[in-house]
């Protein structure tokens, strides 16, 4: 992982290799950091990522959800084919694509049985 401050306006974190359980945590705590000073936008990518687990996944979705909560958009920059897939299979992809502001609160899903 390397961060990339020079745009204040739209830090980038590179991730690359493996993004698991053991190596997610610092990207986490930086993803943190960086949204502390809700810059307008935060771009990760992932252009030299070799695999992703389900935690690394889900520190995408914190980090959409935390942007969202400050006002700051996240983009995802140089994703390979095989993380766009699970991004799709799982949902995420239509969950990135909402427009800031456009949280899960303001669509709760369908309704269970009554």
């Amino acid at each position: 992982m390397t961060v990339d401050r020079s745009d204040p306006d739209a830090p980038l974190i590179r991730v690359g290799g493996d993004f698991t359980y053991t190596t997610a945590a610092p990207l986490r705590a930086e993803v943190d950091r960086l949204l502390a000073d809700a810059p307008p936008a935060l771009v990760l990518d992932f252009g030299d990522l070799l695999f992703i687990d389900s935690t690394g996944l889900g520190v995408i979705v914190h980090a959409w959800r935390e942007g969202q909560q400050g006002g700051t958009a996240l983009q995802l920059r140089g994703v390979p084919r095989f993380l766009a897939t699970i991004l799709d299979l799982t949902g995420v992809a239509g969950l990135l694509a909402r427009p800031l502001g456009d949280s899960l609160a303001a669509h709760p899903g369908p309704a269970g049985p009554a």
